[in-house]
Formats: structure tokens, C-alpha cells, sequence
């Protein structure tokens, strides 16, 4: 039987009009139809605190994937980012999707401050790396959204004793034709060939 990856993204929020956390989770979807694949479950969250650490607890509990890699944009990056860590930690000045702004809140009470990616970050950059793509390891996944769902996925993980790698893999916006030197991020189709080396690496380390 193959193993479960569930990967999620998030809609569209602030001056983010396209997500390509989105897209790149519906193409992948696309993709995963088309070659009849039942390894791969996709979600696009909500951005908002409360409903996307919900909605990903619930997935989680539900699916109990053998593997989990949440997926956030980081508009101010060039290149896609392999995140460290995850921590207890919501505090962003900019409302959610619901209008709600959290400063110095803790996600979970009588947690930890912090919880490391389970991601094999090293080998998913080597395969990025192979492909063209360029990456990085970051020790900073932020304090929005995107860092709560990592910290609630690992949690969640980690409370049924599951062994799935779980991570966050923050992706640059996307790069247009046409806009000259202000150009920044990557073009969608190398993000979606980062994200399938991503999943190529988990599936090859799951095999016996």
C-alpha cells in the first residue's frame, strides 16, 4: 500500500491576490488525478489562525498520513525555504483572512517553546539542488499563519506518537514574465518541480 502524504496550502490573504502555496497544491492534485495516484491527499487551508490550526489538526487525525509537508508563501524570499523550526509563538502586526491580529500569543499552553521539522531537509535541498531549483535551510519560519500550521501539524504528530515526517517548506511569490529588474521569486513551474522532488524524496525513503 502506498504511503499517505498529505500536503497543504493556503488561499490568497493580505496583498497576496495568488498564493502559490495554492497552486502549486492544485497542480499537484491535477497531476495526481491524472496518474490515477491515491498516495496524495491536498488541502488548501484557510489563512487564518484559529480555522487553519483546526482544519489541519483535523486532517492529520483523519488521514494519519505516513508524511506531512505544509506549504507557505514568504513573498519577501527569492528562493523556496526548508524550515527548521516551528514555534509556540503567533505574532504578527497584519490581521488574518477572519480580521484577527495576535501579538506574543502562545499557540499551545503547556507545550513546547519550539518544535524541530521531522522533513528530511538535507536530502529534499540535494534533490531541489540536482533539479535546478534553488533552496535553502532557514531557521525562521516567521510568526504568522504559515508558522501556526507547522507548529499545530507537529504538535498534533507528536501527540498521537506518530512517527510521519512533518514539516513547512515556505515558496517565493511568483516570478512574472515581463516585469525586468523588479522581478522577484520563481517562476510556478520550478516551484511545482521542487515540490514533486519533495515528495519523490519521502516516497523513496519510505520504501523498505
Amino acid at each position: 500500500m502506498p504511503m499517505r502524504i498529505l500536503v497543504t496550502g493556503f488561499e490568497p490573504f493580505g496583498a497576496v491576490n495568488v498564493n502559490p502555496s495554492e497552486q502549486i497544491v492544485r497542480k499537484l492534485t491535477e497531476v495526481a488525478r491524472a496518474e490515477k495516484r491515491d498516495d496524495l491527499v491536498t488541502e488548501i487551508l484557510p489563512t487564518e489562525f484559529t480555522a487553519a490550526g483546526k482544519k489541519i489538526r483535523r486532517l492529520i487525525r483523519a488521514i494519519r498520513p505516513e508524511a506531512v509537508v505544509c506549504l507557505g508563501v514568504a513573498p519577501s524570499r527569492e528562493i523556496i525555504c526548508l524550515e527548521r523550526v516551528a514555534l509556540n509563538l503567533d505574532d504578527e502586526e497584519s490581521p488574518d483572512n477572519a480580521g484577527r491580529i495576535r501579538i506574543g500569543r502562545r499557540i499551545q499552553r503547556d507545550a513546547p517553546v519550539a518544535y524541530w521539522t521531522t522533513l528530511p531537509l538535507k536530502e529534499i535541498r540535494r534533490a531541489m539542488e540536482k533539479a535546478g531549483i534553488p533552496s535553502k535551510i532557514s531557521n525562521h519560519a516567521g510568526t504568522y499563519v504559515c508558522n501556526h500550521v507547522f507548529y499545530c501539524a507537529r504538535h498534533e504528530v507528536e501527540r498521537m506518537k506518530s512517527s510521519a515526517p512533518c514539516g513547512l517548506i515556505h515558496v517565493p511569490a511568483i516570478r512574472r514574465r515581463g516585469k525586468g529588474a523588479r522581478a522577484r521569486g520563481l517562476p510556478l513551474s520550478k516551484m511545482i518541480v521542487a515540490m514533486e522532488c519533495c515528495l519523490n524524496v519521502l516516497r523513496e525513503k519510505e520504501r523498505p
